[in-house]
């Protein structure tokens, strides 16, 4: 698939789902004073986009260290992706989960909320398939990171102002979205093996 920076940066955008994401920090960040709350989640975010950068670029190396080609990159993050719409879509019914009491670090907010492994994967694959246009993808990883900085320091406030019905129903319609990015990704990585297979037989 050829992306522009807009459409990469939508991407992006949707898989790391900063909508989505104000639960889990409102739920990591409780124990925490409110006046110290921005800074942690500005490091959070911090901390995901050097990883997503770094994974920009070593890709290409890990690809050929792992013998992994793009074509098994994109159909595998196409079913990534398709698997983490799902859940945005239909989300699991809700379980006891151990609270954290002390001020969150890497785990659980910027690994995996933020730079989950389909986030890793998309970086990956942008780059994989298009290493000329490298500054372009910098590019929307930071306003992808921008966004969702304001979103999450500004959670709080969204949730007062539209409500938890409307940002569920954010979540889920990103997921719709995310769904169909999903199948598109996998319907073409599938038809450029079987194009192969054809061609060598």
């Amino acid at each position: 698939m050829n992306y522009t920076f807009a459409s990469a940066t939508i991407l992006l955008i949707l898989i790391t789902d900063p909508v989505g994401n104000i639960p889990i920090f409102a739920n990591a960040l409780k124990h925490v004073a409110p006046e110290r709350r921005p800074k942690v989640i500005l490091r959070e975010i911090l901390i995901a986009f050097t990883l997503l950068l770094t994974f920009m670029f070593v890709g290409e190396s890990f690809l050929r260290v792992m013998n992994l080609s793009e074509l098994s990159l994109q159909i595998g993050g196409g079913v990534i992706l398709f698997l983490i719409a799902l859940r945005m879509v239909f989300p699991p019914a809700a379980t006891a989960e151990t609270e954290i009491k002390t001020e969150p670090l890497i785990v659980p907010l910027a690994i995996p909320a933020v730079a989950g492994p389909s986030a890793l994967a998309t970086v990956l694959l942008l780059v994989s398939q298009q290493p000329d246009r490298r500054m372009e993808w910098i590019g929307a990883l930071c306003v992808t990171m921008l966004v969702s900085a304001v979103v999450l320091v500004s959670a709080e406030r969204i949730q007062r102002i539209i409500g938890d019905r409307l940002v569920v129903a954010a979540e889920r319609l990103m997921g719709l979205v995310l769904v169909s990015v999903a199948i598109e990704m996998m319907l073409r990585g599938i038809k450029t093996f079987v194009q192969q297979v054809a061609a060598a037989t």
